[in-house]
Parts: C-alpha cells; structure tokens; sequence
C-alpha cells in the first residue's frame, strides 16, 4: 500500500500543475474578453460625451481626461501584448489633449475622432 502512495503522489502533483496552468490560461481568456469589450466602451461613451460638451472646454478636458485613466486601467489588466500596447498609446493620446477654450474643443473632438478610429481597428484585430 506505501508503494502505491509514492505513486499517487507525484501523479497528484502533476494534475494540479495541469490545473494550475489551465487555470491561469482561462483567466487570461477572461482578461482579454473583458478589455476588448471595455476599450472600445471607454471610447464610444467619450465620443458621445464630448460631441454634447463642444461649448464647455473644462467638462470636455475632464471627460477626455477621465476617459484617459479608464483605459489606463484597462491596459493595466490586459493580458494580451498588442491591446495593451494600443490600449496606453489611446490613453497617451488623451492625456496630450488639452482644451482651453472652443478652437481647443474643435481640435479635440477631430483629433479623439480620428484617434479614436484607428484605436478601434487595432483593438478589433487584437481581439480576434
């Protein structure tokens, strides 16, 4: 009976890496799934919100800004190389963006539209 405990042991070890492993690689999955339907939600309601604030500057910065940290977020848990790599270039584009007064809020509803294009289409190819 002892000996068929040695043997038990190491095939217990085993299973449980396999596990382990399998189990890492679903929550990576997950990960993933959840950035690729967060990112382009982040960017769809700050288009919507900054086409309404063209005549207030300040709530545009700060919308564009709070969009900014929301996909900073998202890039911190995305598992996969290339989201995550569009995900801080999309955030870093925000946060360039400043909005002092209506020419500002012109040029920022273009650049965010335009930005926000391209962002998407790496995210689509990233996702599938």
């Amino acid at each position: 009976m002892r000996h068929l405990k040695s043997r038990f042991l190491p095939l217990a070890l085993f299973a449980a890496g396999v596990l382990a492993a399998g189990c890492s690689e679903v929550n990576s999955t997950i990960d993933k799934a959840q950035a690729c339907l967060e990112a382009p939600k982040i960017i769809t309601e700050l288009g919507a919100e900054i086409s309404k604030l063209t005549n207030d500057p300040q709530a545009m910065d700060k919308a564009i800004d709070d969009a900014a940290n929301k996909l900073n977020e998202v890039a911190g848990e995305a598992s996969n190389t290339t989201l995550k790599e569009a995900t801080d270039g999309m955030a870093s584009t925000l946060t360039s963006i400043s909005v002092q007064d209506a020419n500002d809020a012109v040029d920022a509803v273009q650049k965010v539209t335009t930005e926000s294009a391209a962002y998407v289409e790496k995210v689509a190819q990233a996702c599938s």
